[in-house]
């Protein structure tokens, strides 16, 4: 991790028409210290461990960092990723727990951090940003219902679908038409919740009936439809 950032830099993190942070009033804003930039993180660098002290949460500027839990056999179990503009690690911050995922860089990424003694002032005092992180928080929670019924009612081939789906929705494409964001199939498999080796035959499947095209880690989505009736979305 590297700090190279720049004031006006920082800024951008708290003057996001899009941010949490937009709700703060002036004399708020001017409490965030701002006498250094962001924090640069390369791709595989660990932003904060599972298990570890958090002393207040992330904005993510710019990058995909990737939220994962690690299970006794060491593997792990992918909950979501974070882009540009989501935060991490406040209801950790907030409840005064020991962080309970790890984060970590799959692309180059800039993030800003705001010590949790002035995230608990702000929440103490300021309505609509309280407001706005319980509603991350329920929505977060919505999206880890929504998960362990899929893996108790869904196949692999279901679920995949579904994550191929989702992941579009989230990302969008790039300029040839593929996902933007770019996976090893192990990290499918940790999202999809299965072994490597079922999401590799899966995908060969797919692109065999023309549901999708594959060039490396690139994926684009062919037949949008048909994906959306395998995973029952």
């Amino acid at each position: 991790m590297e700090n190279k950032g720049s004031v006006p830099a920082f800024n951008e993190c708290f003057r996001d028409t899009k941010s949490v942070f937009r709700h703060l009033t002036k004399e708020e804003f001017e409490m965030i210290p701002i006498d250094h930039g962001p924090d640069f993180y390369k791709r595989g660098e660990i932003v904060y461990s599972e298990g570890s002290r958090i002393h207040g949460f992330y904005y993510l500027l710019k990058g995909i960092i990737k939220i994962f839990k690690t299970g006794f056999d060491g593997k792990e179990q992918i909950i979501r990723f974070a882009k540009k503009g989501d935060i991490m690690g406040f209801r950790s911050t907030i409840s005064n727990e020991l962080a309970c995922t790890t984060a970590k860089a799959i692309e180059d990424s800039q993030i800003c951090f705001v010590h949790g003694d002035l995230v608990k002032h702000f929440v103490k005092n300021n309505g609509d940003f309280a407001t706005e992180l319980l509603q991350i928080a329920c929505r977060e929670l919505g999206e880890a219902n929504d998960y362990i019924t899929d893996i108790a009612q869904k196949t692999v081939r279901e679920r995949l679908a579904e994550v191929l789906i989702h992941l579009k929705m989230e990302f969008d494409l790039d300029r040839d038409n593929f996902l933007q964001i770019s996976l090893t199939r192990e990290e499918l498999a940790n999202i999809v919740g299965t072994a490597t080796e079922s999401v590799i035959r899966l995908l060969s499947e797919f692109k065999a009936d023309k549901l999708i095209e594959i060039h490396g880690r690139r994926i684009r989505v062919i037949d949008e439809k048909a994906l959306h009736r395998i995973g029952n979305i």
